[in-house]
């Protein structure tokens, strides 16, 4: 089963959009809020998440989650204004 842990600045009803067969968590869920991404990658690498989903663009330049064996995926979608 694979294991995918949403970050805090992702809406939690992204998780309603993947097979029921996989495992989907929040931040929040985990009680990880609130930590800073090089720790929060380490607790969510050592917990046994496959991925980590975020909307965080500098997190590719922050940290090496390569070397925690652990995927992350930034999200990232045009900005939009209301009329």
């Amino acid at each position: 089963m694979m294991r995918l842990l949403l970050d805090e600045s992702v809406p939690r009803k992204l998780a309603w959009e993947f097979p029921s067969d996989m495992e989907i968590r929040s931040v929040p869920q985990m009680g990880w809020a609130g930590k800073k991404n090089g720790e929060l990658l380490r607790e969510a690498a050592g917990a046994g998440f496959d991925a980590f989903i975020t909307a965080d663009r500098g997190i590719e330049y922050q940290q090496n989650p390569d070397s925690l064996g652990l995927r992350v995926v930034v999200l990232v979608a045009p900005r939009t204004r209301l009329q």
